[in-house]
């Protein structure tokens, strides 16, 4: 039996239709350069990761990819510089997905949430306590002794950073502490206060602190995770839950976003590259076990689903303690009941 020719020629057709429109889609080619604003320092956890894989994404497209380093109010001022840029796929932001789900919460940026982004995930970070070397603090448990006794000063990055939401969340396991809380511009130069010794600890991301840690600059005590933190080159750093048995910790995932609102094609097309370029790199498998991060590219659904424990986490810690000034329920975070 034979397929009529009249058939043949419109499945020929149709396969061709289908073949052209998925290139098509997947084929966005820019015309001129990418932003990507990072809003915290140069140096700090975002900028080193977005460094990795603006290389990556830059060989892909054929256009070069512009880092933009807007640090302040905890990162909300260049989340917000690139949510007000056209949406026409030039514009895009790095940062960790929980701050970008959550500045609404706490009033940073008004009218926002997490679906204003397509969201691409690379690696979940850690935070560190650390103290400075020449601090007598010799594990995590005898500097929480002295947070309850005196003022213990602890460099983060300021209230919606990595840092800052762990030392809200130590706070809140172990109770009332005496530690203060030091802002700086971002996690690298927070880092560098405590390796100097103008703060006596920092609660930064192990990826911040691994330099100066390796160098003797910084003793790192403990990692926020229920597990040992293994980085290349040192001891393994031990978890918090051995002090704070019934600490909650979840994956802090970092990643690229693009706000939402630009032609389909350049979503496709960045999904594309994610998928065979970013979840398959080696430099930044080789970042990850050198700094101390967990590599775990995602997009899409699969990425949504992935960052949304530690945006439940950060946006309903807010408000318990009282930070938050809009409810989660408005922009989607169901927190769970007491």
């Amino acid at each position: 039996m034979f397929a009529h020719k009249g058939t043949l020629l419109a499945a020929a057709a149709l396969a061709a239709l289908t073949l052209s429109g998925t290139s098509a889609v997947a084929e966005w080619k820019p015309d001129k350069p990418i932003n990507i604003i990072v809003p915290w320092s140069a140096g700090g956890s975002t900028d080193q990761v977005t460094r990795v894989v603006a290389p990556i994404l830059e060989e892909a497209l054929g256009t070069p990819i512009v880092i933009v380093n807007q640090p302040g109010a905890s990162g909300s001022i260049g989340t917000k510089a690139a949510l007000d840029a056209p949406r026409d796929g030039y514009t895009w932001t790095a940062n960790a997905i929980a701050n970008n789900a959550t500045y609404a919460v706490t009033g940073m940026i008004e009218d926002t949430s997490i679906d204003d982004y397509h969201i691409y995930l690379h690696v979940a970070n850690v935070p560190v306590v650390s103290v400075n070397a020449d601090a007598p603090y010799q594990d995590f448990g005898e500097l929480l002794e002295a947070m309850k006794a005196d003022d213990v000063t602890v460099g983060t990055a300021g209230v919606n950073s990595s840092g800052g939401m762990a030392l809200a969340a130590i706070k809140e396991a172990a109770g009332e502490l005496g530690a203060r809380m030091v802002t700086y511009d971002g996690g690298n130069p927070a880092v560098l206060a405590a390796a100097s010794g103008e703060v006596i600890a920092t609660t930064q991301l192990a990826v911040e602190q691994t330099e100066m840690i390796k160098a003797g600059k910084l003793r790192a005590l403990t990692v926020l995770s229920n597990k040992e933190l293994i980085v290349e080159g040192l001891d393994p750093i031990p978890p918090i839950t051995n002090w704070l048995s019934d600490m909650p910790v979840a994956p802090d995932y970092f990643g690229v976003f693009i706000p939402t609102g630009a032609d389909d094609e350049v979503y496709a097309t960045v999904d594309k590259i994610w998928e065979e370029k970013v979840m398959n790199s080696e430099a930044l498998k080789a970042y990850a076990t050198e700094r101390g991060a967990d590599f775990d590219p995602s997009f899409g659904d699969m990425a949504r689903e992935r960052a949304m424990p530690v945006v439940i986490a950060e946006a309903c810690a807010r408000v318990t303690r009282g930070e938050a000034v809009l409810d989660p329920s408005e922009i989607g975070i169901t927190c769970p009941a007491e």
